[in-house]
């Protein structure tokens, strides 16, 4: 039996969990390359009896699955992914299982954005490197500062709590959130949208993407926030008008973006969120971090023995 370990870009799959668990029974194969193209992912991917994939990096919509016969087995890693058709697959008889996720890597590089845009570290750091002036720009105080946020689930949360320990306030709104979780968390409930974004300082989302949420932040919304404020996007890119978001960048209706997810990914080289000054972004890294891909790729292990068993876990 043959599985595919895809979009291993860090060369880290073989080396995060214990496969020898399989020697004998499951020969693995990692791909550290992205594919886009349909027929190219057929091609790679037909002799596959098990795929393991990561988030949301290869789609795996109806149209892929029913070219792909031999496949038994999809894991990926979480446990939701909306890049894959699970009732296409489920009516192909394929099983789908998925993986525990760790709140704390998405909440830690969403303040690493934060703190690189309000302390200006990109340029002071390209400074210092190309021997260009010492001290060139004044940083942003958090203390005393709001912190928005939009999506008080476990990382919202998390972030929350980040927020008290430099001294700042925090707002939080969500179409469903009420005043109770908010009082729950301690952090003061926004009563509207407009609200939150026209009160914070730093606006930080943290949603799941659903039809509902689809241009949450659009470009109303955008024009609600202060000049000299800050949107830090570690969720995922369509919850925000990516073309708005850029007027407003270019036009300086909003001092600066901290961004992590995008609309293409990986994103092209002539884009222009690659060129705007007050930008600055990671290559969907949120979800990147050694406990959690330790998780995962440990559970794709389990999730493999288990189906291999017969009694398949974490199913979808």
């Amino acid at each position: 039996m043959r599985c595919a370990i895809m979009d291993d870009y860090q060369h880290a799959a073989l080396s995060m969990a214990d496969w020898s668990r399989l020697e004998g029974r499951v020969a693995m194969t990692p791909f550290h390359d992205h594919l886009d193209d349909e027929d190219a992912l057929v091609e790679r991917l037909s002799g596959f009896d098990v795929i393991v994939i990561m988030r949301e990096r290869t789609a795996f919509p109806a149209s892929l699955l029913s070219r792909l016969p031999q496949l038994k087995l999809l894991i990926t890693s979480g446990m939701r992914n909306a890049a894959v058709d699970l009732e296409a697959a489920h009516a192909q008889g394929i099983t789908v299982c998925g993986t525990d996720s760790h709140p704390a890597p998405p909440a830690e590089l969403a303040w690493a954005l934060i703190l690189g845009l309000a302390r200006h570290l990109p340029a002071e750091h390209h400074h210092f490197t190309t021997n260009g002036p010492w001290q060139s720009t004044v940083g942003m105080t958090l203390a005393g500062r709001t912190l928005g946020i939009v999506g008080l689930g476990k990382i919202g949360t998390r972030m929350a709590r980040i927020a008290k320990a430099f001294d700042m306030e925090v707002m939080a709104w969500s179409e469903h959130l009420t005043p109770a979780r908010c009082e729950e968390a301690g952090v003061t409930f926004a009563e509207s949208k407009k609200a939150l974004m026209g009160a914070s300082d730093i606006i930080s989302i943290h949603l799941v993407l659903s039809a509902r949420t689809h241009h949450l932040i659009d470009r109303q919304a955008l024009e609600w926030m202060s000049p000299s404020s800050l949107l830090i996007n570690t969720s995922r890119a369509d919850i925000v008008d990516q073309t708005a978001l850029i007027d407003a960048l270019k036009e300086g209706r909003i001092k600066g973006a901290g961004l992590d997810v995008f609309e293409q990914e990986p994103l092209p080289l002539d884009h222009p969120l690659r060129r705007l000054p007050n930008v600055l972004a990671t290559p969907h890294l949120g979800y990147v971090s050694d406990t959690n891909y330790r998780t995962w790729f440990g559970q794709a292990i389990e999730n493999i023995e288990a189906w291999l068993s017969g009694t398949p876990i974490r199913r979808l």
